[in-house]
């Protein structure tokens, strides 16, 4: 792979991990004024539709990409991916940041692994490498945390086989749909999904079109396409087994905003498995840039 394409993968996963990052934070505000989580989809969903409807109406080009193609890929994919966030969103509630996405990142394990079966793509060893890295820092900053597991991890941990299924998928899919088009068929699909659970009364409160709640409602729906539409340029740009080790990064940059935000203990534990992952993701960007021989 040429460092132009993988400087592409860079670029476009840094988007992501702000992204995520942003959508917990907003996610956990939105929980706090009494939110569930199928309104809290209900808000990101619409907000997305609104968005992507608008760019439909300005952008006639555009609607050729979401014609109806692969529906039935489409609705299981998005049906996984939503049970796979919904646990995500509830850990999200239950836990501290930092142990939320650590637990997630079983993900990059599971996604090498079944890439290699359903796409065809090589494990080499330097994408062996960085998850073994990934997964032992990940050991290192759940070291402290064993004593008083929370039952809420478990379904972060079903969470994450969800997200290694929902990413192999759309993997698949950039070879025959656009990101616009991935994205509008998530957000249509997903919309109905987060509705069948939401109270419609909670939505004619005027309290919660009060400022403080306004701004995670749009960081919440902002950072729903931001992300999926920066991780779908990623895969297209890149292999599935050097996208997602990259998104490794997520846990010290989620450890830092839930110290800064939620006073969330930032102990050395966190701080050296972030480095053991940080220096996986550079062996491997490193073996990805070396010529073959």
């Amino acid at each position: 792979m040429s460092g132009s394409h993988i400087a592409r993968v860079v670029l476009w996963m840094a988007g992501a991990l702000l992204s995520f990052s942003a959508m917990a934070v907003s996610i956990r505000e939105l929980s706090r004024v009494g939110l569930s989580i199928f309104e809290i989809f209900t808000i990101r969903s619409a907000t997305a539709l609104a968005i992507l409807g608008f760019l439909l109406l300005v952008r006639p080009d555009l609607r050729v990409q979401v014609r109806p193609h692969r529906l039935g890929f489409n609705v299981v994919r998005n049906t996984i991916h939503y049970g796979a966030q919904f646990a995500w969103a509830y850990g999200v509630t239950m836990l501290p940041l930092a142990l939320v996405f650590a637990l997630e990142f079983t993900t990059p394990a599971w996604t090498a692994l079944l890439a290699t079966w359903f796409l065809g793509e090589r494990l080499t060893p330097g994408r062996i490498g960085v998850v073994i890295l990934g997964l032992i820092g990940i050991l290192v900053i759940l070291r402290p945390g064993i004593a008083s597991f929370n039952p809420a991890a478990g379904f972060v941990l079903l969470a994450a086989i969800g997200f290694a299924l929902m990413m192999i998928m759309t993997k698949s899919l950039t070879g025959t749909q656009s990101t616009f088009s991935i994205i509008f068929w998530m957000a249509l699909i997903q919309l109905p999904l987060s509705l069948i659970g939401s109270n419609p009364a909670v939505f004619l409160d005027a309290g919660l079109y009060d400022l403080r709640h306004i701004l995670p409602a749009i960081g919440v729906g902002l950072s729903g396409l931001t992300s999926h539409y920066c991780l779908s340029n990623a895969f297209r740009a890149g292999d599935a087994t050097l996208v997602v080790p990259m998104d490794f990064m997520r846990i010290p940059i989620i450890a830092v905003v839930g110290w800064a935000f939620y006073g969330e203990v930032l102990d050395i534990w966190v701080l050296v498995g972030a480095l053991i992952i940080i220096a996986g993701v550079l062996w491997n960007l490193r073996s990805e840039r070396a010529p073959a021989t």
